[in-house]
């Protein structure tokens, strides 16, 4: 099937349409997860070359090995075509300077199925930092089948993205199925694009009409949509949240997993939470998510009652000790949905890299709570890093944008940096 639109289209969307920049030195164990030979040379080879030179490891792993192309084909040798399609992605990764290690699963080509990859792939995704896999909505079954099992799969610690192969000929950029909230750029250099065209050409297979047929797999104009200077990715986040015994283990043993106490970072994160406040002094606060109780501790210097809770007994306790001796501190193990976390008549709520941890049918949950509680007039502070943590379901912006539109609050206090971002709003 030849493209429905130019190769320019998907690069030019994901330019106006997302923001963010995908750093392959970030990912120290990678692995891609391709449903046949070719998808991961097609749409990630910038990243692999990217995080093989930053110096860290790559694993493939291959559902099939792309014997059923073009099956229209009658009398091929699929065996030998397997054979010959691992043989070209041996030369594309070296075409690459990936030095890639391979598994193969050797599922069926064109029938692949989601709860089989799920099972098969969880080894392989165990431990690492980051996955990639095509897209789970791009239009060939194949590709959707592996983007799904490694959703399902995956550890909540791994940073996990779907890239798109058909999709980028097939479907329109702009229709609402795309999903640019949660999409990535991947800008690549001449030398990545050059490589990236050697890699395409090992595919030969792929490039050539078979005997007996009368078209490739991959069309000049289809491999044109794969050649420009733009990789794009989609987030593809864990749908549970993050589960409190991932915290736990954490903060086992007086661990301080986020350097509250000494990072820069915090320490300003901080500093700039408490001169946001509108208000010298507070009646009665609350702060879900309490973690080792720095927040706590300053907080209390400017309020008559705080109430903090933490869903994790290693953080009530290491709260209760950084506050000990202090009037008006009350430390509870709650989780955040439970009213201890947030008492009614409060005047002053602080979510601090809390809210994009929850599922989002959970943040709406606790932003109806939170405006249960507060008095009108009552202030929500909420502040998260700008950056994406595995374990979140959806990033700090996101979750921001969904307190500053809710009509049940007025927005006071916006800040923006390259580090983290605050809001305050005020309960109508």
């Amino acid at each position: 099937m030849e493209p429905r639109h130019g190769e320019d289209v998907w690069t030019d969307a994901a330019d106006a349409l997302t923001h963010r920049e995908l750093d392959p030195a970030q990912f120290r164990r990678l692995v891609v997860v391709s449903a046949h030979p070719d998808d991961e040379t097609l749409g990630a080879a910038g990243l692999l070359r990217g995080v093989a030179r930053a110096g860290g490891t790559v694993e493939l792993v291959l559902a099939s090995d792309g014997e059923a192309a073009l099956p229209e084909v009658t009398g091929m040798d699929r065996a030998e075509l397997a054979r010959t399609r691992l043989r070209e992605l041996d030369a594309a990764l070296a075409a690459l300077e990936v030095p890639a290690t391979v598994h193969r699963l050797g599922m069926p080509d064109s029938a692949l199925r989601d709860d089989e990859l799920a099972e098969a792939l969880a080894p392989y995704l165990a431990g690492a930092d980051a996955w990639i896999s095509p897209w789970r909505e791009d239009p060939h079954p194949d590709h959707a089948a592996v983007g799904r099992a490694c959703v399902a799969a995956a550890p909540v610690t791994a940073h996990g993205f779907g890239f798109p192969i058909w999709a980028r000929t097939r479907i329109d950029p702009t229709d609402p199925i795309v999903p640019w909230d949660r999409g990535y750029r991947l800008r690549l250099g001449d030398a990545d694009r050059a490589a990236k065209r050697r890699a395409i050409d090992a595919h030969v297979s792929q490039r050539t009409v078979p005997p007996g047929g009368n078209r490739p797999v991959l069309s000049a104009q289809t491999l044109a949509h794969f050649v420009g200077d733009r990789e794009i990715y989609f987030r593809e986040p864990s749908s549970t949240g993050a589960p409190p015994e991932l915290f736990a283990g954490l903060y086992r043993d007086g661990a301080d997993p986020w350097q509250v106490r000494s990072s820069w970072y915090e320490r300003r994160k901080r500093e700039v939470l408490l001169a946001a406040l509108p208000r010298e002094r507070y009646r009665l606060a609350a702060e879900p998510g309490c973690g080792l109780g720095e927040l706590t501790r300053a907080l209390a210097g400017r309020c008559d009652r705080v109430v903090a809770t933490d869903v994790v007994e290693e953080a009530v306790a290491a709260t209760a000790r950084r506050v000990a001796g202090l009037p008006g501190v009350q430390v509870l193990r709650s989780d955040v949905d439970d009213p201890r976390a947030m008492p009614d008549g409060a005047d002053l709520v602080v979510a601090s890299e809390l809210l994009y941890y929850l599922p989002p049918e959970r943040v709406d949950a606790v932003l109806d709570r939170i405006a249960a509680a507060l008095r009108p007039g009552g202030d929500l502070v909420v502040a998260h890093w700008r950056q994406w943590p595995a374990e979140a379901p959806c990033d700090g912006a996101a979750v921001h944008r969904r307190i500053v539109d809710d009509d049940r609050f007025t927005p006071l206090v916006e800040h923006l940096d390259e580090d983290f971002l605050l809001h305050v709003v005020r309960r109508r």
